[in-house]
């Protein structure tokens, strides 16, 4: 930060933005990148690259974040919501095919908690009806689909780096741009529209005004302050990874109606988020409850977006009963890069505890 800051180039795009871009493309093969302020703007940059607009549909998953439908509602586009599966949050290709049309523009595949979606099935859908694939990697850094770095297999990607992701710096984001008839316009986007980085490289004379686009990059400070997270990038993703596993393990006695997470033979994750799924919302309060009387205070997860006060009036109607179980009967445990062993355990400790009392109540359904 305090290099940053003697540097004197502070407004965006400049050494410690170039690191992490560097870095990108070293580790992950991430050619073209642009550092953002968010996912949010990534993904509404994504969405300015898409050309989606009044008419056209795109099909998301109902179990999101917000910012991935409203990227694409900002530029008029129609959303189809498209149902979990129910093994995991994230949708398959058989929840996509049946909404998939002429209209259809484009397909947001979430990787829920750092899983991949199964990628394959779901581009030659996309190429069979040329169909642009973006995905929302915002907790994937890291995680892999069939060896391949989540964030390259689609024409467009976008990454968080908010706080609550492994990899943070209060707030970022990234946009990768696969597709390289993409790449000129990404560049014009990320720069309010201009054809700036142009300019800085001597290539034009003056710069101007020349696509749409917004104020997308961050400031030096926040480079630098991402640039000190991915210099510890390997330690962290061992922290996460290793807590992660130690529940996996030592939960494998939790009565069988008690959901795991459940991580493909095609996908590694990268240790973001470890979820149960009870059999009732109730269940979910009462462990909620109980634990936080305990000092552990657990989270559940996303509102399916089919049913929010803001969409619903705009859904057509299909029941997604896979979003909603998860909405009501999905609960996360505390995961964080600084976690000891002892903290896991505590958390162990207390499920099991908890589990054991209510065994009967579980077993009945």
């Amino acid at each position: 930060m305090e290099k940053a800051l003697a540097h004197g180039h502070l407004s965006g795009d400049g050494p410690y933005t170039d690191k992490c871009h560097e870095f990108f493309r070293r580790r992950f093969g991430f050619e073209n990148v642009f550092l953002t302020c968010s996912a949010t703007d990534a993904l509404e940059m994504a969405a300015v690259l898409t050309g989606v607009g009044p008419g056209d549909e795109v099909i998301i998953p109902s179990y999101t974040f917000v910012s991935t439908a409203n990227a694409f509602a900002l530029r008029g586009a129609t959303i189809r919501f498209a149902d979990s599966m129910s093994s995991h949050p994230n949708m398959g290709v058989e929840e996509i095919r049946p909404l998939i049309n002429e209209r259809t523009k484009a397909i947001v595949v979430v990787h829920y908690a750092g899983v991949a979606c199964d990628m394959d099935p779901i581009c030659e859908l996309a190429q069979e009806h040329n169909v642009i694939v973006v995905e929302d990697a915002a907790q994937s850094i890291g995680a892999t689909y069939k060896g391949r770095p989540l964030g390259s297999i689609g024409h467009l990607s976008c990454f968080s780096f908010h706080e609550t992701k492994n990899i943070h710096c209060g707030q970022g984001g990234l946009a990768v741009v696969n597709d390289r008839a993409l790449v000129e316009r990404a560049e014009y986007a990320w720069q309010k529209g201009t054809n700036r980085s142009k300019f800085a490289r001597g290539e034009v004379s003056k710069y101007r005004w020349v696509d749409l686009g917004s104020s997308y990059l961050p400031g030096e400070t926040v480079a630098a302050m991402l640039w000190a997270q991915l210099e510890e990038f390997d330690t962290i993703f061992k922290l996460r990874k290793s807590a992660w596993d130690y529940y996996q393990k030592n939960l494998v006695e939790l009565p069988s109606l008690v959901q795991q997470p459940v991580v493909p033979d095609f996908a590694e994750h990268n240790g973001h988020i470890y979820q149960l799924v009870l059999p009732s919302e109730d269940l979910v309060a009462d462990l909620g409850r109980t634990l936080g009387e305990e000092g552990v205070r657990l989270h559940t997860h996303y509102m399916a977006l089919h049913q929010s006060p803001y969409f619903q009036p705009f859904h057509d109607g299909r029941s997604l009963p896979h979003a909603d179980r998860f909405t009501k009967c999905l609960i996360r445990l505390p995961l964080f890069n600084e976690m000891t062993e002892t903290q896991s355990a505590r958390v162990v400790e207390l499920c099991q505890s908890f589990f054991e009392t209510r065994v009967g109540s579980l077993s009945r359904g």
